[in-house]
């Protein structure tokens, strides 16, 4: 099987297996099993429902169908399906969400590079009120 130039490869992290420590390269990743680390990606990141991966996700996408424990910062779009789930901060260039996902933390989308470093006012901590 050969690979087209241009065309990213694929790695996959099977469902049933469970592995601990740092993705790092250029290609896609898909994970099916439960991952807990960093991952740091020039590609698109995949998590297929019922998989999970617990630590900071850097990808160019990212496809949440699973469960994600951390931040996500992502070049250009995050989308969400009904079974994904993301306890942590999104930082994302553009948002897709699927009715019955699941968020929990801030997101931030839409900005361009330095954009949102100068439209935040200095003095504004929490967006939100203290409940």
């Amino acid at each position: 099987m050969s690979i087209s130039p241009g065309k990213l490869s694929e790695s996959i992290l099977a469902a049933g297996l469970t592995i601990e420590g740092k993705i790092e390269g250029n290609g896609n990743i898909r994970v099916a099993g439960r991952f807990k680390g960093n991952v740091n990606v020039k590609g698109e990141l995949t998590i297929e429902p019922g998989a999970s991966i617990d630590g900071e996700i850097k990808a160019d996408s990212v496809l949440v169908g699973g469960e994600v424990c951390g931040h996500i910062v992502c070049k250009s779009r995050v989308e969400f399906k009904e079974s994904g789930t993301l306890i942590g901060d999104l930082k994302a260039g553009s948002l897709t969400v699927a009715a019955g996902s699941k968020m929990r933390g801030k997101v931030e989308f839409g900005w361009k590079e330095g954009e949102l470093d100068a439209a935040t006012p200095p003095d504004a901590g929490g967006l939100l009120p203290a409940r």
